[in-house]
């Protein structure tokens, strides 16, 4: 059961779980979309791959990931995740640090237009 579900032009995402010490969701990406490419001031993420294959870009580098499979994005890094499938992506993502609001995504580059 999800808390809290938020549709995006990528996609969407459920928030699992929303404490003031972390924040825990799952997100799905439609075949062909990718979020913005971005990082953030307040807080570290960690993603496992659930379904799908991920093409994930962290600080410029590229990393394939299967169900299964996890990675570690800190706090500042530059990151972003794609679905260049036929099915959906569903990942999990862990969020620790000391705020978790939408407003601390900075984003580098965006495919919707949502860049300042």
């Amino acid at each position: 059961m999800s808390f809290y579900k938020e549709e995006r032009p990528w996609g969407q995402f459920e928030n699992l779980l929303d404490e003031d010490y972390c924040k825990v969701k799952r997100l799905t990406v439609l075949p062909g979309q990718r979020p913005s490419y971005q990082y953030h001031h307040k807080r570290s993420e960690h993603w496992t791959v659930v379904k799908g294959t991920a093409l994930v870009t962290l600080d410029d580098q590229e990393h394939v990931l299967g169900p299964a499979d996890h990675i570690f994005i800190p706090v500042g890094a530059k990151h972003r995740i794609q679905n260049n499938g036929t099915e959906n992506l569903i990942f999990i993502e862990v969020q620790c640090g000391t705020y978790f609001g939408e407003d601390d995504i900075v984003r580098l580059q965006d495919d919707y237009n949502r860049t300042p």
